[in-house]
């Protein structure tokens, strides 16, 4: 049996694990008035759980890319998606912090690998030219699962209380590992359902020069090994001053439209599927267009970084504007265009490690590029908007219109000119 375009459908399974990450991630959130109610929990205990989350999600991300470059991308996704979804399962049988706090972090550390596991995908599947779009793909689950969770977990939340939904939605990963454990047999170049044109064209138009990949090691770069490169922390810094611009939307956007418009829970479920669906449209189109002035001709290095220019120059402005905004409508789609420039820019950086390194090396080094994302995010996000929105959310999207220079900036030092090196220690 041949299946034409099984990349597509590789990318396809990719997205929906996303999807089904942040269903997941979120159900917490949307619940939490009457889990702490049930519970006995607090603002300020809800506060620190959300904190341990990201603690272990960073430890998850730097430690999941490299298990991942180990033991491949097949078995890398079933343990971390079959490990999220008990962690998910599990958060029905909470009765404090303890107990919460714990499977939180278990949590946070297994959905980690849904990231570098991407990374590493994409590196195999795809040829160059057409990685950043596969990653608009992906990058779009995060903002298609943000959208979905709210009216989907609501609905069941109604239907059958808080406990029972958790154990619902855990079950969604566990249909999903059958699909991925059948079709994700192998790579491209075994893999015995590929047509022959197909394999041809990732491997010819994906991979290093033979010559190049034997010289990398077995099992890819330690993390010092990585470390040592400047390329690697072209990834990692830029990660972590624009990552937390979006984890901003994600875990305060509610809570602004509620805070400085006094939105009800409709008016923020509407606000918020309009601006998460800009940021897919803008995840895709960020994808597609380096990858077709890559066609036209344009190298890796000058395709990669006009798409993170254009995201930065649509990013920057709109951050301006909505911190000034005073009427609802300003503000929703200013941040509307503000998360549409983000998705457009943040795919191109995600498939750095793939234009650097190898495929034995492509996970360690989106994962280390992940650590650095929440370390950022709980930096900027978590532990200053608590701080910057009591004074006023103009300081807050302030903040967040700096940090898209830095991080353009920090690219460019970093990088130079973006082509495939020797990792080899």
């Amino acid at each position: 049996m041949k299946i034409k375009n099984l990349r597509w459908i590789i990318i396809g399974l990719i997205f929906l694990s996303t999807v089904i990450n942040f269903i997941d991630r979120n159900s917490l959130s949307i619940m939490w008035p009457q889990i702490g109610a049930d519970t006995g929990l607090s603002k300020q205990t809800y506060a620190t759980i959300v904190s341990i989350f990201m603690v272990f999600y960073a430890i998850g991300q730097a430690g999941a890319g490299r298990v991942i470059d180990r033991i491949g991308v097949r078995v890398g996704f079933l343990l971390s998606i079959s490990i999220w979804s008990i962690a998910c399962g599990l958060h029905a049988l909470a009765r404090g912090v303890f107990s919460l706090g714990s499977f939180r972090a278990l949590l946070g550390i297994s959905e980690a690998g849904n990231w570098p596991g991407a990374a590493k995908a994409i590196a195999e599947w795809f040829p160059k030219h057409e990685r950043a779009f596969a990653q608009g793909i992906f990058n779009a689950g995060t903002a298609i699962g943000g959208a979905i969770s709210g009216p989907v977990i609501a609905l069941l939340f109604g239907l059958l209380g808080w406990r029972a939904t958790f154990l619902v939605v855990a079950g969604l990963g566990f249909l999903w590992i059958a699909p991925w454990w059948i079709i994700a047999r192998s790579t491209p170049a075994s893999h015995p359902w590929i047509t022959q044109e197909e394999r041809d064209y990732i491997l010819k138009g994906g991979s290093a020069p033979r010559s190049q990949a034997a010289a990398e090691p077995s099992a890819g770069m330690t993390w010092s090994q990585a470390a040592s490169h400047r390329q690697t922390w072209a990834v990692v810094v830029s990660r972590f001053f624009i990552d937390p611009v979006w984890w901003f939307f994600l875990s305060w956007l509610p809570i602004y439209f509620h805070d400085r418009f006094d939105f009800n829970i409709n008016d923020i479920g509407s606000s918020v599927f309009v601006t998460y669906g800009c940021a897919a449209i803008g995840s895709l189109a960020g994808g597609w267009f380096s990858g077709y002035m890559m066609q036209r001709g344009w190298t890796v290095d000058r395709a990669r970084k006009r798409a993170v220019h254009i995201g930065a120059c649509v990013m920057f402005p709109a951050l301006l504007v909505v911190a000034f905004a005073a009427a609802p409508a300003l503000a929703i789609a200013a941040i509307s265009v503000a998360c549409f420039g983000f998705q457009f820019l943040i795919g191109n950086i995600q498939t750095l490690p793939s234009d650097f390194y190898s495929g034995k090396s492509v996970g360690t080094v989106a994962g280390m590029g992940g650590m650095s994302a929440v370390l950022g995010t709980l930096v900027f996000s978590t532990w200053l908007v608590p701080a910057l929105s009591g004074i006023s959310y103009t300081c807050v999207f302030l903040l967040n219109a700096a940090l898209v220079p830095l991080a353009v900036a920090s690219l460019h030092y970093f990088a130079g000119a973006i082509r495939r090196i020797d990792a080899t220690p």
